[in-house]
Parts: structure tokens; sequence; C-alpha cells
């Protein structure tokens, strides 16, 4: 056998083109209506898919949601740190309650000393024990805090989250520093919308709430007509050539910007603490009577 039929029997049989199994319609269907090859045509297509009665609007936000949270990272939705409910370990038991019940959070940072150095994480509900042992230290009842960098995808971070049952994670910037705090509520409503939290309640089941400290839980919805008789107060909704509905609209207009959570304002001899904001309105005022004289502004 010649070196040229050796050759040509050892040479490699070339590769067989990847068979096409589409059916001739299906091919005319893709031709006729591409499939979607970034996340922008995939969005867009779920658009069209509800416009048809595919999918209800509720699925296509969620699934939209999904889509984006795989895009997204823990310094795109964290709390940032200026705004952050933190202890101060040092404070004494009474002082940290009366902290938690004004925030109404479930778990809370703690410090000691500057308010970088966070030293781990206290359930609210943790501090029930104290009653039943009065000895123990809260430093016992801290929990390790988890941190993240701003970097952490959404994606992997939820699957952090339920892998290790730890609900919040303090986020850090590339200098080491605290830049804020995400929740898995925070990741979650990226993909199902806002959820309801401790401060969200039913409408028919009232907005104003008498407090343990003799002040008053607002709704920001609640209507000038209301807080007027239940405070026994003249607010008038028309300031100047405008009309207010709302004690959180009319508010925030007074302060001439968005209220931010810790902020208050006098107003016919009430005093309004922002409580809880979400959406860059106010969801809850603390109200309680203004200081003895003190000066509206």
């Amino acid at each position: 056998m010649s070196q040229q039929t050796i050759a040509l029997v050892s040479e490699p049989h070339p590769a067989r083109p990847k068979e096409d199994r589409r059916t001739l319609l299906q091919k005319i269907a893709d031709f006729l209506h591409p499939r979607p090859d970034n996340t922008a045509e995939l969005i867009e297509t779920l658009a069209e898919a509800e416009d048809n009665n595919i999918i209800a609007a509720e699925s296509r936000v969620m699934l939209e949601g999904v889509i984006r949270l795989a895009t997204m990272t823990a310094g795109d939705v964290l709390v940032p740190a200026p705004r952050m409910d933190v202890l101060n370990i040092e404070s004494p038991v009474d002082e940290l309650l009366h902290q938690i019940i004004d925030a109404g959070h479930s778990r809370f940072p703690v410090y000691e000393g500057d308010r970088e150095n966070l030293i781990g994480i206290l359930m609210a509900k943790d501090l029930l024990k104290l009653q039943r042992a009065p000895e123990l230290n809260i430093r016992a009842l801290l929990r390790p805090a988890v941190f993240v960098p701003e970097s952490k995808g959404l994606n992997d971070l939820l699957r952090e989250f339920r892998g290790n049952r730890n609900h919040l994670a303090i986020v850090i910037d590339e200098f080491g520093r605290v830049a804020g705090l995400i929740t898995i509520e925070d990741v979650l409503e990226e993909i199902v919308g806002e959820i309801e939290d401790e401060f969200d309640i039913p409408e028919d089941n009232g907005d104003i709430f008498a407090l343990a400290d003799r002040s008053y839980r607002v709704s920001g919805d609640t209507t000038i007509d209301r807080v007027n008789l239940a405070f026994d107060v003249s607010i008038s909704n028309q300031p100047g050539d405008l009309d207010f509905d709302t004690i959180g609209g009319l508010i925030a207009h007074e302060m001439g910007h968005v209220p931010q959570k810790g902020e208050h304002f006098i107003l016919a001899g009430l005093r309004f603490q922002v409580l809880h904001t979400k959406g860059g309105a106010v969801k809850w005022f603390k109200v309680s009577p203004a200081p003895a004289g003190h000066v509206e502004a």
C-alpha cells in the first residue's frame, strides 16, 4: 500500500453538521417570530404575552423581576448607612426597647463605640429573654453579622439567605467601610413588588394607633380632616394655592423636600416624627404634643 493510500485511510472523517430537528412549521414560526436573543428582547416578549392574554400582568411583573435580578447587585438596593437603624451596645435596655418599638424592625445591627464598628445582630424577639433572665447581658444575645460586598449579585445573595437562614446582611464598599444593609425582603421585593411589613396594615383596620408612651402612630395617608378630628386641632389643607388631602402630602410640602426617617415637623401644636418611609412617601408618623414653648416653622 502506497504512502498516499495510507494517508487517505488514516485521515479522520469530517464532522457532520448538527441536524436541525425542527419541523417545517416550527421553522416558519421562528422566521415570523424570532426568539429573543437578549434580556431586553425577552422582557419585550413577556409584554407581548401579556397583551395577548397568555400571562397575567402580575406574572409578567414577577418574571421581569426574576430576569432583572440576575443583573443586580447588593449595592443597587441596599439601605444606605446613614439611614440604618442601629443600636448602641452601651445603651440601657429601656432605651433599646424604645428604639426597637419606634423603628418596628425585627433585626437590628449593633455597634460598639463607633457606628462603623458593628459587632452583631440583635433579634427584637430575643429581648424577651431578658424578662425571664435579667442577669443576661445584651452581648450574649447578639448573633453574628454577615458581611457582603456591594458587588454581590442578588441571585447569589438570595441563595445564601435561604441557605443560612440569615435575613439581613451588612454591605461593605470597596474601601471596607459600611455602605448599608440589605434584607431578604429587599431582594424579594425586586421580584414580587412591595411586601407588607410590620408597619403595613389593611386600610379598613384604621390609621391612628395609640402607643405605650402616650404618643400615636399615624399613617401618612390619613386625611387631614381625620387628624383634625382625632387630635382636636385645626390644620388647613390649603396652604397657598395648593390643596392636600393627606397629612403626609401636606407635611412634605411644608418641609420642602421628601421627608426622611427620623426627621420631624411641628404643626398645629403637634410634633410629627417620620417613623417609616417607602417609595418616597411617608408611611407612618409618630405624633406627640410639641415641646412647650416651641415655635412652629
